[in-house]
């Protein structure tokens, strides 16, 4: 799997209908068609083997570009896996526990407050009973959050203070965690499960523990082993701006029409031209399908790619274990906001949601079936089970915009056939 997709079997060789799983295409390419997106890439591997690659629509509908396997993408919170990988290689080493407190790398989060009531002007807040500590950043379970939830008042402060879509121009990742430390908690941390910024202060801690910046680690620990040769935070000096696919904001539809249409997002779009000053743990990368493809599977195999391995078998095992106490499920467990996941039967671990409870979540899927995905609505999945990965690429914000993740698996698990 280099910088092309090429099949490498005959799906049938491994329990897949490829007549079947056409339908996959089928069902993406109305959503382009109808104007819905602008174009996608999707690729389905079984038990190490390549079995399916689509592609449909464009890269970029202005200039005509279609998507190509090289094409590169925004993956949004697909970087959270990368960090949370990245953070347990060190954990690996001994580094850290999962339960020490970030306060011992990281004095700003020494003292945190937890809102309880009062205004985003005038909060009253009480001492954190516990420290924030690195298993909280890996399950978002700190009582950090995202200014874009616009659901509590602590949300509206970080957006006050320029964090909702972005951070402030400028500022590196000590300058945010600084500020995000300066702002309440919205709930003691470990007692609630909340979509937030805590995997980027996690990426400021392996930064922290390594003495390097986070795409210095990435490179090396990460991107190198794997041969990930298109990966980066924005683009880098020399490559190609049109590889880039551009980023497009879903429109409200027109009575009688389709149900969303879409338009091209210049000022969302030009944020990944070039290496940011805030290097996002959280969201941060741009990378292309084979490359993206190269860590998915890295994840099925246990830690390694290739020969090479960045985690044990057994540390892979406990980050795709569900985390949430009593092995409850978000809609019980977490807050009923915005994450890049479905809530009812799935569970979360370190860095990955989990299906706990396939009747409950509603899909056709297998127990233990993890996942996460992007803002612009890239996903990806590994089912142990089946042995499987799939992904998903697309540039349309938000990820909530259609069924996309739900499609993906109803479809590819009704052309197993074994």
């Amino acid at each position: 799997m280099g910088s092309e997709l090429k099949l490498d079997t005959d799906p049938a060789e491994v329990g897949v209908d490829a007549a079947r799983l056409e339908r996959l295409d089928r069902r993406l390419a109305r959503w382009v068609d109808d104007g819905q997106l602008p174009g996608f890439l999707v690729t389905v591997a079984r038990r190490g083997h390549l079995v399916h690659v689509g592609r449909y629509g464009m890269r970029n509908v202005e200039a005509g570009l279609p998507v190509e396997d090289d094409t590169r993408w925004r993956i949004y919170s697909m970087t959270k896996p990368v960090t949370s990988v990245a953070a347990m290689s060190l954990y690996e080493e001994g580094a850290f526990e999962l339960g020490d407190p970030i306060s011992k790398w990281l004095p700003e989060f020494a003292e945190p407050r937890v809102y309880v009531a009062g205004s985003t002007m005038k909060p009253v807040t009480v001492p954190a009973v516990e420290p924030i500590r690195v298993k909280h950043l890996l399950t978002h379970m700190s009582g950090l959050t995202y200014g874009f939830h616009h659901s509590h008042p602590v949300d509206a402060m970080y957006r006050a203070a320029g964090h909702e879509w972005g951070t402030p121009p400028g500022a590196d990742s000590a300058e945010v965690c600084r500020q995000w430390a300066s702002m309440p908690l919205v709930f003691q941390p470990g007692t609630d499960w909340n979509y937030g910024v805590s995997t980027d202060v996690l990426g400021r801690l392996v930064e922290v523990i390594s003495g390097r910046p986070l795409d210095e680690f990435f490179s090396s620990r990460i991107f190198a082993p794997l041969g990930m040769t298109d990966t980066s935070f924005g683009l880098r000096e020399g490559d190609d701006v049109e590889s880039l696919a551009r980023l497009y904001l879903a429109t409200p539809g027109t009575p009688g029409g389709p149900s969303s249409g879409m338009m091209f997002s210049e000022p969302f779009d030009a944020a990944a031209h070039s290496k940011p000053a805030f290097l996002s743990g959280g969201g941060g990368l741009v990378s292309t399908a084979p490359d993206y493809l190269r860590f998915i599977e890295m994840l099925r195999r246990g830690g390694s790619y290739d020969g090479g391995r960045l985690l044990g078998s057994r540390t892979i095992a406990y980050m795709v274990t569900n985390q949430l106490p009593g092995d409850t499920d978000l809609e019980t467990f977490g807050r009923p906001l915005f994450a890049e996941t479905p809530l009812r039967g799935v569970g979360f671990g370190l860095g990955f949601s989990m299906v706990i409870d396939p009747a409950r979540y509603g899909v056709v899927a297998s127990r233990g079936d993890y996942s996460w995905g992007g803002a612009a609505s890239t996903a990806f999945y590994v089912d142990p089970v089946e042995d499987l990965t799939v992904s998903f690429y697309t540039q349309l914000l938000p990820s909530s915009t259609l069924p996309i993740r739900n499609h993906l698996r109803q479809l590819v698990n009704q052309a197993l056939v074994d």
